[in-house]
């Protein structure tokens, strides 16, 4: 950080010197553990996304590009440039919408910048443990970024009330940093790529009212974005220090009027390396609008309690107000969803699911999953009857813990007139209920398994938690291009 003490030092600046410090000394085993966990979702949301239009047609791209082979591109035999990888597999790991959150930035640090450490480090030799530590500063710069334009009173991020995708533009900086830690660049190197990487990221969420897939490909742009950074800054192109604070920097180009500097720094700089973001991640069990989940699980509470979904009378689930707009209105839209997409945006008929779903019945163990979300299931009549029966209202309790977490409130009446009630106030998969070992493998073999043969997946699933320890990634993903070689 040439020229500038940490008391003068930008926002930039001081994030570029602490992911050199993390890169030169050490990260914990809890950070590095965590990462894992994340590593091993995001490549089973990916394989389990191969067969989406929007990733496939990345893929195709790209071979049309062509270039050097530098990384593994999921789902394809042909290695590509690191940029390249990144693009596909970015656009994988956010096309189901299946990837992790962190609360209450709303933000998906991992789909952008885990693509891109992994093609670096590939491209790169780097050690399983180098790649861990780069991901686990990338996505807590993302976080930061997203936290920086968090309003308390308004309870939603300033991005996302301008349209703008903050997982996009925020992941294409974490990206960058991850990148350039593993490309070796100095203190002043990640600065460049910091501010090279701002000029890039982009997304507007106007497909989340009107349709279209372009979204999905967000978080790859934001990979992809990264990559190319930090190699443009390794071959000498610079960035502006005050790319963040700045007068035509990042959060007033985006952000407006609605910009202040001091909350900026302090959500940006404030407790690095001792307080972390990347700590308040959450993983997703069910393949689902993370609305839904907290009555997916109040619903699955009910069944193991004994409740007959052919004794349901009627169902009342309790959000916070914000979320109705999405999973409740209009009310006969959400009771009989036109596809398993839009099922999955449902209140009422992901409820259903969870009601519905057999408490212990064998496979993944985790309740709700892909299979109710096709089109198919989506048209069932008993789902259907059932999902009638729910009536979604704003729940004053859950209101008041939003957004920090999604909970729900589930009360059925029987048709012996009696109720029974499910309160929901903390999430699976969030760092208050988080989903252990087993059961983050357990998602990972249910996404991956119809991919390739099981020993593969397996041997995958052991590739992924063994990686702190690997002397480099060729393993992990020489095991991976094995399991997606045929799909």
């Amino acid at each position: 950080m040439t020229g500038a003490s940490t008391a003068t030092a930008t926002p930039a600046q001081r994030l570029a010197a602490f992911a050199v410090a993390t890169r030169d000394g050490e990260l914990g085993a809890e950070q590095r553990q965590k990462v894992t966990g994340h590593l091993l979702d995001l490549l089973g949301n990916s394989i389990a996304a191969l067969s989406e239009r929007p990733g496939a047609a990345v893929r195709e791209l790209v071979e049309e590009w062509g270039g050097a082979p530098a990384a593994t591109v999921i789902g394809s035999t042909t290695r590509l440039p690191a940029p390249s990888a990144a693009l596909v597999n970015g656009t994988l790991a956010h096309s189901l919408d299946f990837d992790d959150t962190h609360l209450p930035s709303v933000l998906h640090p991992s789909a952008s910048v885990l693509p891109a450490a992994l093609a670096t480090a590939e491209a790169v030799g780097a050690t399983g443990a180098q790649l861990l530590d780069a991901a686990a500063v990338g996505i807590e710069v993302t976080c930061r970024l997203g936290m920086a334009q968090y309003d308390e009173k308004l309870g939603n991020s300033v991005f996302f009330d301008r349209g703008l995708h903050a997982t996009a533009i925020c992941g294409a900086i974490g990206a960058a940093v991850a990148a350039a830690m593993l490309r070796g660049l100095d203190a002043d190197g990640v600065c460049s790529a910091i501010g090279i990487a701002a000029s890039m990221g982009s997304g507007i969420i106007e497909a989340n009212r009107t349709g279209g897939t372009v979204k999905r490909v967000h978080c790859g742009w934001a990979a992809h974005a990264g990559v190319v950074a930090a190699d443009m800054a390794r071959l000498g192109l610079t960035g502006p220090p005050t790319v963040l604070e700045g007068r035509f920097g990042f959060f007033q180009a985006f952000c407006g009027d609605r910009f202040d500097e001091a909350t900026v720094v302090a959500a940006v700089t404030e407790g690095l390396g001792e307080r972390w973001e990347l700590a308040r991640l959450f993983i997703k069990p069910y393949p689902c609008n993370h609305f839904t989940h907290a009555g997916v699980d109040a619903a699955m509470r009910l069944r193991r309690r004994g409740v007959d979904p052919g004794h349901v009378a009627r169902l009342t689930l309790g959000v916070p107000a914000p979320v109705l707009r999405t999973i409740a209105e209009p009310a006969a839209e959400k009771a009989h969803p036109r596809s398993g997409y839009h099922a999955a945006f449902s209140g009422p008929y992901t409820v259903a699911a969870g009601l519905l779903a057999e408490p212990d019945a064998p496979g993944h163990g985790l309740g709700v999953f892909h299979a109710d979300f096709t089109d198919e299931a989506a048209a069932d009549p008993a789902r259907l009857d059932l999902a009638a029966r729910v009536t979604c209202v704003a729940d004053e309790e859950c209101t008041a813990v939003f957004p920090h977490q999604f909970p729900a409130v589930l009360t059925a009446e029987l048709d012996d007139g009696s109720t029974v009630t499910e309160r929901v106030m903390v999430n699976r998969g969030s760092p208050q209920d988080p989903l252990d070992a087993s059961e983050l493998t357990a998602k990972f073999l249910a996404n991956a398994l119809g991919a390739g043969a099981e020993p593969l997946v397996r041997a995958l699933a052991d590739e992924v938690w063994n990686i702190a320890a690997a002397a480099d990634t060729t393993g992990l993903t020489r095991t991976l291009s094995a399991v997606t070689a045929g799909t």
